[in-house]
């Protein structure tokens, strides 16, 4: 393993987003503390309590995981696709690196990225709210896994796609919906029984669910099932990724 290329490549990838920090950190913890604004004072004073948790902490773990998601996804596919865009592509092909070294690089880079933000997402949220984290090793594991699974993602769109309006179909089009309707500001026990079966077919629903709990010691799922549905949708993320180079597809397509 070629352990130089991957540091070159994930220094590089650090570096970028310093040049870029207003965008890549101050933007995201702008927009959770609005969803603070917006929700803890117009929905949270007409719900006090959800499960026994002050309203405005209770949607901590979901507003975490709405920016993470969506930092993961795009920062990895920004990561590959635009040096396939602008041609530079060419000289990581060139070099003495394999795919293997490739992926760790521009992955690794964006789920610290994306890693960072919700660390820092949740250090502004206990200026709104007291948040008590009853498991955090758990939470730190969940946080960690989460951004590499949807690093991962963000990486294979950013291989399979034709241009920059495929880069953010899938985040807004389908993980935005998905991450709103999966418990996230919400218990979907609050929900008819029909539709609660319903939302537990919603994937996102077992990350917020197992992030939840690592903050209050409880979840819409048990803690057992978030984490296989998280173990799961990220080796299937891997086997997408081994799938795509075992069978030939090129960066450079």
């Amino acid at each position: 393993m070629n352990a130089r290329a991957i540091r070159a490549i994930y220094r590089f990838e650090m570096l970028r987003t310093r040049r870029t920090l207003l965008q890549s950190l101050v933007a995201p913890v702008i927009s959770t503390s609005l969803y603070f604004v917006v929700f803890g004072t117009a929905i949270g004073s007409r719900i006090q309590e959800v499960e026994g948790v002050e309203y405005g902490a209770f949607i901590v773990p979901g507003l975490i995981m709405l920016t993470v998601l969506m930092q993961s996804v795009t920062n990895a596919s920004f990561g590959i696709y635009f040096p396939k865009f602008i041609g530079t592509i060419y000289e990581l092909l060139s070099a003495p690196v394999s795919y293997f070294e490739i992926v760790t690089g521009y992955v690794g880079a964006a789920a610290t990225k994306s890693f960072v933000i919700g660390l820092v997402i949740y250090l502004t949220a206990n200026f709104f709210v007291t948040l008590p984290v009853a498991h955090p090793v758990w939470m730190v594991g969940i946080l960690a896994l989460t951004c590499l699974s949807f690093s991962l993602l963000g990486f294979i769109l950013g291989i399979l796609a034709r241009g920059f309006d495929g880069l953010q179909l899938v985040p807004m089009l389908i993980i935005s919906p998905l991450v709103f309707l999966g418990g996230s500001f919400y218990s979907i026990e609050m929900l008819p029984p029909l539709w609660q079966k319903i939302t537990l077919l919603n994937p996102v629903v077992y990350l917020v669910s197992g992030f939840r709990w690592s903050f209050f010691g409880e979840g819409d799922v048990g803690i057992g099932v978030s984490l296989l549905a998280i173990l799961a949708f990220t080796l299937a993320c891997l086997g997408v990724v081994w799938w795509i180079f075992r069978t030939g597809y090129r960066l450079r397509n």
